[in-house]
C-alpha cells in the first residue's frame, strides 16, 4: 500500500513537472487541532504546530503541491475500556514530534493576485520523537503505548492566496494503526490551519 501510494506520488509529481507552466516555493506555519482515534479509550483534543516549506507545480487551474513541515501532534486519553467491558477513568498523554511529507492534488480559481484552491493527497509522517505518560491503570491494563515510526494519512482542505500570502484550511485523517499493539488500534486525525508565504 505504501509503495503503491509513493510511486503514485512521484508519477504525479513528474508529470505536474514536465507540464508545468508555474512554479513557486514558500514558507508556511500554522497550527493543528489534532486527537488519536482509539476503539479502546475516550481521548481529547490536543493543540499542536507545523513549520515548514512547500512547492506548487502547475498551470493555469491544476497544481501538484509538494510539502515538508516539523510538525506536533498530541492526544489526551481520559477513560478506557477494559476487559470487563466496562469503562475506568484515568488520564494518558502522547506527543508527537513529526516530519510530514504531504503531496497535495489541487485545483485553483480567481486571478493572479486572488485565487481560491481546493487540495487533497496522501501525507507519510515520520515519527521524530514521542513522548507518553500513563496513569498506573492504563499500565496495568493496556499495552498500547509503544508506538511505530511513520503514519500514513490523507490530506483534504482548501484555501486561497491573496497576493504572496496564502491561507490553508485541511482535515488530516489517519489510514495506519501507529500503534504496535496487537490488540489496540490508533490513528491520528487533526485539523490544521496554516499561514504561507510565497518567497518565488
Amino acid at each position: 500500500m505504501k509503495k503503491l501510494i509513493l510511486s503514485i506520488v512521484f508519477l504525479t509529481v513528474g508529470w505536474a513537472t514536465s507540464q508545468a507552466q508555474t512554479f513557486n516555493l514558500g514558507l508556511k506555519a500554522g497550527v493543528n487541532l489534532a486527537k488519536i482515534n482509539a476503539d479502546f479509550a475516550s481521548e481529547e483534543n490536543r493543540l499542536g504546530y507545523q513549520i515548514g516549506a512547500w512547492a506548487r507545480i502547475g498551470g493555469a487551474s491544476f497544481y501538484v503541491q509538494p510539502e515538508a513541515y516539523i510538525g506536533s501532534k498530541g492526544n489526551k486519553f481520559i477513560s478506557f475500556t477494559n476487559n470487563s467491558n466496562t469503562e475506568v477513568a484515568a488520564e494518558g498523554k502522547v506527543k508527537f514530534t513529526t516530519l510530514d511529507v504531504p503531496v497535495v492534488l489541487g485545483t485553483k480559481f480567481g486571478s493572479k493576485n486572488l485565487n481560491f484552491r481546493l487540495m487533497a493527497g496522501p501525507v507519510i509522517s515520520f515519527i521524530l520523537d514521542d513522548s507518553s505518560t500513563f496513569s498506573s491503570a492504563y499500565a496495568q491494563a493496556t499495552d498500547f503505548n509503544n508506538y511505530k515510526n511513520q503514519a500514513l494519512g490523507i490530506q483534504a482542505g482548501a484555501g486561497v492566496d491573496v497576493g504572496s500570502i496564502s491561507v490553508d484550511l485541511r482535515y488530516e485523517a489517519g489510514i495506519s494503526n501507529i500503534s504496535k499493539s496487537d490488540k489496540y488500534k490508533q490513528t491520528p486525525n487533526l485539523f490544521q490551519l496554516s499561514l504561507g508565504f510565497k518567497i518565488l
